[in-house]
């Protein structure tokens, strides 16, 4: 039984994709709640006070101005991610581009380092609550690669199922990388996303194979389909959606992919695990993984550094 504690008042404790949301009990002048956490469980966390999100004051592990991490004790420390507090303010990479094209306006900043080039998607969560320079730096030492942090879409769901991302990004953004000192060259490049993202930096192995073809998986929505409602979006549909049926009959011989999906979101199991099956099948080189975590970014973020150095680990 884990115990939190909270001195603003009546509030809400709520937990990222795991477990329903715990009303607080007051014990004279702290309120408190206690939670029976699953074993093996890393997890972000707030308070709900009066309409606004709190990060846990007690605790010096946060990930960006309002939210904390909490792992059970059957976890060991996650490497090379710093412990970042709430009021900290991390450090931007210095160099940003503007990118003015089929997408719209986008600014993209690059930590420069070496020749490999990763592609993080939903970047800003990487700037702004989990470090992932000073991870990188911790994990790859003098082979750290160069990041481009491509900045979160405002909407997730229509950019990343979209075979048009991909497009602007090989004739539009590449050549920009380029003017800006950083060349792509497609044998040391690893794109990198996380469910919506995840499926979308998939995609782009299927439908750019001559670009993409190191691909870090975290959680991805492959119980995705077009034709399913709600934008496709429905966890009970056929196994692995719309990917499963293309990956069937493939070629895939050329592809370096590493999935990786939480323990604790076994909804998505089914779905990414007949993906990593097929994509198998298809003559891929496959590595898969399960993180201590539900559907959240604290689970990714081990996986994403691990991931990333196995995919550049041959060059």
């Amino acid at each position: 039984m884990t115990v939190f504690e909270w001195r603003g008042g009546p509030a809400t404790l709520r937990f990222e994709s795991v477990l329903a949301p715990v009303e607080l009990q007051q014990r004279g002048d702290v309120w408190c709640a206690e939670v029976d956490l699953p074993a093996r469980l890393r997890v972000t966390y707030y308070f709900l006070c009066d309409g606004e999100e709190f990060a846990d004051p007690l605790n010096p592990s946060g990930a960006g101005p309002n939210r904390s991490i909490f792992s059970t004790p059957d976890l060991e420390p996650q490497p090379h991610w710093p412990v970042v507090g709430p009021d900290e303010v991390l450090d931007v990479p210095s160099l940003r581009i503007r990118w003015n094209g089929a997408l719209g306006r986008k600014t993209v900043r690059v930590h420069k380092g070496g020749d490999a080039v990763v592609l993080l998607l939903d970047g800003d969560d990487w700037m702004y609550t989990h470090p992932a320079v000073a991870a990188f730096e911790s994990a790859m030492g003098d082979a750290m690669p160069t990041l481009v942090f491509l900045p979160t879409p405002r909407d997730r769901d229509a950019e990343y199922t979209n075979p048009g991302l991909w497009q602007a990004i090989q004739d539009e953004l590449l050549p920009l990388l380029a003017s800006n000192g950083v060349t792509v060259d497609p044998a040391k490049f690893v794109v990198a996303g996380q469910s919506l993202g995840g499926l979308s930096a998939f995609q782009a192995a299927l439908d750019f194979p001559r670009l993409v073809s190191r691909v870090a998986c975290q959680s991805g929505s492959f119980w995705w389909a077009r034709d399913l409602p709600g934008h496709g979006i429905s966890l009970d549909g056929p196994a692995g959606g719309d990917t499963a049926e293309r990956l069937r009959g493939r070629d895939l011989s050329g592809l370096r992919v590493a999935f990786d999906v939480g323990e604790h979101e076994p909804k998505m199991h089914r779905h990414c695990e007949a993906v990593e099956d097929l994509t198998s099948q298809a003559g891929a080189t496959v590595r898969v993984n399960r993180s201590p975590a539900g559907h959240d970014r604290v689970g990714w973020r081990h996986a994403l550094v691990r991931d990333v150095a196995w995919l550049l680990s041959e060059l």
